[in-house]
C-alpha cells in the first residue's frame, strides 16, 4: 500500500474545519521528528502552526502548506461521509483531499525518502504548516513569518502544496499571484417616500454611475507576467424591504485583482476619485488582502519544471493566474515562492477528490525538486 495513501487517509479523516487542526500536525510532527526535524509549534489565537527545520546551513528549501479545510456543505450531499476517506474506483473521495492533504502528505513521505537516501544533505529543510489558511489568515503563516524576519531566519525558496493542476498533474504551477485588494464602501443618503424624492437622496441613484464607471474601466492591460488588473462588486445591500421607501444609506463590497501595474495607493487614489467626481457622500474601508508576487529567478523555476518533466513527461506553464495564496506572505520576506500540487477541479466542492493515480507521482516530482535543489550545493 502507499505511504502516502496511508498518510492521506490520516489526515483527510480528522474534520480539521478551519481553523481547527484536529490533530494534523501532530501527525505530520511526530514523523518529521523522526526524521531528524527540530519542531517549533507556534499557537496564536485558535490557529495551530508549525515551524520545522532539519539542519542550519543556507539555503533553506520550505515546504509550506495547510490542514484546514473549508466546511462541507450539506453532508447528505455526499456520497460518502466527507471525512471518511472513501475508494472509489480511481479518486480518493473526502473533505481535504486535493486542498491540500493528499499534497501534504506527499511532502513528508518525500522528505522521508531523501533524508534515508541524503541524511548528510547540504542547506536546511524545512516546514511551515498552518490551519488558518482557509479563514481570515490572520494568525496563521502571516504570524509565523513575522517571528521567522524577527530573529533573522530566512527561508530562501518555497514550494506550497496548493492544488495548482488544472487538468492533469503538473499542468500548471504558480510562480506568482495577483495583489487583492478589498473594500466596503457606505454611501449615505437620505431617507424619504418614493412620492417625495425631492426631499430624499437616494444613494442607489448617486452610486449607480460611479459603480458603472469602475466595472468599465480598463485599469491596464497587464503584462508579459500578469493579466489585466480587474474590478469586481461583491455584494450590494441597501434599503428597509419597503417598496416604497427611498434608502437612507447603501454599502457595496468590492474587490480589486492586480498585477505589478499597478500599487494598492494608486489604486485607491483612483476609485476615490471616481466616486469625488460623481458626488458621493461616502466612507470607505480599504483592506490590504496580499501585494502582488512573481518567482523570477530561473533556478528554482527550472527545477520545479525539470522534475514535472522527468515524472510526467510533459512541461508546467508557469502561470501567475487564480485567487491568492499565503506566498502572499512568504514572497515579501525575500523567499522565492512556487505553488505545485493536484487537481483542482473539485476543490470546495461536495465531493472533492483526487486520482489515487497521481498521489506517488507528486511525491516524486516533490522528491526531484528537492535533489535538484539542495544536492546542486554539495
Amino acid at each position: 500500500m502507499s505511504r502516502v495513501l496511508d498518510l492521506t487517509r490520516e489526515l483527510v479523516a480528522r474534520p480539521s474545519v478551519t481553523p481547527d487542526d484536529a490533530g494534523c500536525q501532530g501527525v505530520i510532527a511526530e514523523r518529521l521528528a523522526a526524521i531528524g526535524f527540530r519542531l517549533e509549534p507556534m499557537k496564536f489565537g485558535d490557529v495551530t502552526n508549525l515551524w520545522a527545520r532539519r539542519g542550519e546551513a543556507a539555503p533553506v528549501l520550505c515546504l509550506a502548506g495547510h490542514t484546514d479545510v473549508v466546511p462541507t456543505g450539506p453532508e447528505q450531499d455526499w456520497a460518502s461521509p466527507p471525512f471518511e476517506p472513501t475508494l472509489d474506483g480511481a479518486w480518493l473521495r473526502g473533505r481535504g483531499t486535493a486542498d491540500m492533504k493528499a499534497a501534504l502528505a506527499a511532502m513528508v513521505v518525500a522528505c522521508e525518502d531523501f533524508v534515508a537516501a541524503h541524511p548528510h544533505h547540504p542547506g536546511s529543510l524545512a516546514f511551515l504548516i498552518t490551519s488558518d489558511e482557509e479563514g481570515i489568515a490572520i494568525d496563521g503563516t502571516r504570524r509565523v513569518v513575522d517571528r521567522l524576519v524577527a530573529r533573522g531566519e530566512q527561508i530562501d525558496y518555497c514550494l506550497i502544496g496548493e492544488p495548482s493542476s488544472a487538468h492533469r498533474l503538473g499542468d500548471t504551477a504558480r510562480i506568482g499571484r495577483r495583489g487583492s485588494l478589498s473594500a466596503e464602501l457606505n454611501v449615505r443618503g437620505i431617507q424619504g417616500h418614493v412620492a417625495y424624492a425631492d426631499v430624499a437622496r437616494n444613494p442607489l441613484h448617486d452610486l449607480a454611475p460611479a459603480l458603472a464607471e469602475l466595472c468599465n474601466t480598463e485599469w491596464d492591460r497587464g503584462n508579459a507576467q500578469f493579466p489585466p488588473t480587474s474590478f469586481q462588486a461583491t455584494n450590494i445591500q441597501a434599503g428597509t424591504g419597503a417598496m416604497n421607501v427611498i434608502p437612507g444609506s447603501l454599502q457595496l463590497r468590492f474587490n480589486l485583482r492586480y498585477c505589478t501595474e499597478q500599487t494598492k495607493s494608486g489604486l485607491e487614489d483612483r476609485v476615490e476619485e471616481v466616486l469625488k467626481r460623481h458626488g458621493l457622500d461616502y466612507e470607505i474601508l480599504w483592506r490590504d488582502v496580499g501585494r502582488p508576487f512573481m518567482t523570477a529567478g530561473e533556478r528554482f523555476t527550472d527545477a520545479v519544471a525539470g522534475a514535472v518533466g522527468d515524472v510526467t513527461g510533459h512541461s508546467p506553464e508557469l502561470s501567475t493566474g487564480g485567487g491568492t495564496s499565503d506566498g502572499r506572505f512568504i514572497a515579501p520576506a525575500g523567499a522565492q515562492v512556487i505553488e505545485l500540487g493536484h487537481l483542482n477541479g473539485s476543490i470546495h466542492q461536495v465531493n472533492e477528490s483526487v486520482p489515487v493515480d497521481d498521489l506517488e507521482p507528486l511525491r516524486e516530482i516533490y522528491s526531484r525538486v528537492l535533489e535538484r535543489m539542495l544536492l546542486s550545493y554539495a
